[in-house]
């Protein structure tokens, strides 16, 4: 009977009540829009640095070499010298370490200039090795493989040949069109800067180089490819190193041991300290950006309070009617906190829909310009204590109203004023 009664009684205020369900909506797929963003942003870095157990790099900040050399935002201070790769390759504590040569783009895609063994030890995810959807690793000097967001966006095959150009903007004046590159494999996806970078060998890196000086390319020199495969094309600098090591109790020690190297100022990064710098860095935002979502929902509220209390005074005669057919103060409490809870019910779920669309109609966008996949609807099931949360304190706003509702008096309601 109560259920009859809140659903009679909400229809005939649906136009007032509509107005609160949107509100209720619109708070609701804000609080889930900014949880899922700052929960995919995590997920997204920490997919990002699974296998690698140090970076190197020259010295300077911790989270800008982290920066640079895995997630491809900002630039390199400086460089190190291939010297000091072929000592930390070499050392017996070392399994695996991969040159990273940054500098160069194709389309606003980063280059990276590596080794083909990459795609050995690399790893995302939870310790996922990276997998090709389509063609195999470089084995050529100018062959590439391109992440799959460079293939979906410029809609890219294999077998095409692709230009480089040089430095790093979208746009740029300065291309490498006399040495173009094969493409030879395209990755699958794995919601990581992988996706949008274009692999070359770190030789290729040199090969493109040839005949340049200090970012230009040099009149009048021209250097055929069949000379420039015969020259030496081992790097002298690169960017970064990745490192992985055979037991995870040396890696201290070879941290400490490339720290104090006296050939060049280097320094080796844990990741996962780096990451931790980098939450703390942004946990201020994150804080003020859920504050305002959860203000937000409030104001919601305060506003279905406020509708609840005004109409109080347009359902007396409602009220003192119930009263005289033997409603007692639990059922009107009861009725009041059933209709605010409706009210919440239908706005959390036209919410959820809302922030649901929003995050589909927005996720290409955010992968293109962030390089981080949205988990999309299904991601929004992790979000359900949360909904279950507002749909309680929802539903917990009837109790003020009906209580009010209780201390009118019968008498008070059929008396004409």
């Amino acid at each position: 009977m109560l259920v009859k009664i809140a659903l009679a009684s909400s229809w005939s205020r649906r136009h007032v009540l509509s107005m609160i369900v949107l509100s209720i909506a619109l708070s609701v797929a804000l609080l889930l829009a900014v949880e899922q963003v700052r929960s995919e942003v995590r997920n997204s870095f920490n997919r990002s640095v699974a296998g690698t157990d140090l970076i190197v790099g020259a010295r300077g900040g911790e989270l800008q070499l982290m920066l640079y050399s895995i997630f491809h935002i900002g630039q390199a201070s400086n460089t190190i010298s291939w010297k000091s790769f072929e000592l930390i390759r070499d050392n017996p504590n070392v399994e695996w370490a991969l040159p990273i040569s940054l500098g160069d783009s194709h389309k606003g895609f980063r280059v990276v200039g590596t080794d083909a063994k990459l795609f050995d030890y690399f790893k995302v995810g939870r310790d996922e090795p990276l997998v090709f959807k389509k063609g195999k690793r470089f084995s050529d000097l100018f062959d590439t493989v391109i992440g799959a967001d460079v293939a979906k966006k410029l809609n890219y095959r294999i077998g095409q040949s692709i230009t480089l150009s040089h430095g790093m903007g979208a746009t740029s004046f300065s291309e490498h069109d006399d040495r173009p590159f094969t493409i030879v494999g395209i990755l699958e996806s794995t919601g990581t800067p992988v996706d949008q970078s274009v692999y070359v060998s770190s030789e290729a890196i040199e090969a493109i180089h040839v005949g340049w000086q200090s970012g230009t390319r040099i009149r009048g020199q021209t250097v055929s490819e069949s000379d420039i495969r015969d020259m030496s094309l081992t790097p002298k600098l690169i960017t970064a190193v990745l490192v992985g090591v055979k037991s995870k109790l040396s890696t201290f020690t070879l941290q400490r041991l490339i720290n104090d190297y006296k050939g060049e100022p280097l320094q080796a990064v844990l990741p996962g300290v780096a990451l931790q710098q980098l939450w703390q860095l942004i946990r201020i935002a994150e804080n003020a950006l859920f504050v305002v979502s959860i203000c937000v929902v409030i104001s919601g509220f305060v506003g279905m309070l406020s509708v609840l209390l005004t109409s109080l005074s347009s359902r007396r005669k409602e009220m003192a009617i119930l009263r005289a057919v033997g409603a007692k103060p639990r059922h009107l409490v009861g009725l009041l906190m059933m209709e605010s809870a409706m009210v919440t019910l239908l706005g959390t779920v036209l919410g959820t829909v809302m922030a649901a669309i929003g995050l589909l109609v927005s996720a290409p966008w955010l992968e293109s310009q962030f390089g981080f996949h949205l988990g999309g609807v299904s991601s929004i099931i992790s979000t359900l204590p949360m909904l279950a949360l507002v749909l309680a304190l929802g539903a917990l706003i009837g109790i003020w109203p009906g209580y009010r509702a209780y201390r009118q008096t019968a008498h008070d309601g059929l008396t004409e004023r």
